[in-house]
């Protein structure tokens, strides 16, 4: 449905937001990907996915499916409810046999929204992990100018402001030969925030 809503979708957020996306040519057509991202605005998985031009799923708080509409969109999607602070492995395991099929899982690595003045929490090794579980790489996005539309201040967004989704170079993770699998994640997860970041 996404795909076949794609090119409405990026008119409206260009008319609503002065929408660019740039460097859209490190975006891969085909194999395992994820993508990862900092978290802005409820509206990031529609703004990053506007010009990626293959089926992604979602991996989503398992709380916002309960929210009037915001629930029904991510059914709608296919997103898969992941509980932040739990240990149900299902979306996991979707997640990891959805890459191995060479599909696009979307995960937010900072697990909620981000500052209110833009900047990021600390990331999460999630992404990293799942990325070495299913040997696939991570494409780093930057959402700038989110915080502007809607910060987690503000109960609705506004209109008007330029935002700017951009991608980065795949990032291959890989585990040295003396470095546990912990090691590896943290360290692997400080560059994709230190790449994301980069750019805010």
């Amino acid at each position: 449905m996404l795909n076949a809503a794609r090119p409405v979708v990026a008119a409206f957020c260009r008319l609503m937001w002065r929408m660019e996306w740039r460097n859209t040519e490190y975006i891969p057509l085909t194999g395992g990907l994820i993508v990862a991202a900092n978290h802005q605005t409820y509206i990031d998985p529609f703004w990053v996915c506007g010009r990626v031009p293959r089926p992604a799923r979602f991996l989503a708080w398992d709380a916002a499916f309960n929210w009037p509409i915001v629930g029904f969109c991510l059914r709608l999607l296919g997103a898969w409810p992941l509980q932040l602070e739990g240990s149900d492995p299902a979306p996991i395991r979707r997640s990891l046999q959805w890459l191995g099929e060479g599909g696009a899982v979307m995960i937010f690595p900072e697990g909620g929204r981000g500052n209110p003045d833009g900047s990021m929490k600390k990331l999460k090794a999630g992404a990293v992990r799942m990325a070495l579980d299913a040997g696939v790489p991570i494409l780093p996005v930057t959402i700038r100018g989110g915080e502007q539309v809607w910060p987690n201040t503000f109960r609705l967004p506004r209109f008007r402001r330029r935002v700017e989704i951009i991608y980065h170079p795949l990032i291959h993770v890989e585990q040295g030969k003396d470095e546990g699998a912990r090691e590896c994640a943290r360290r692997e997860t400080e560059r994709l925030a230190g790449i994301i970041r980069s750019a805010l």
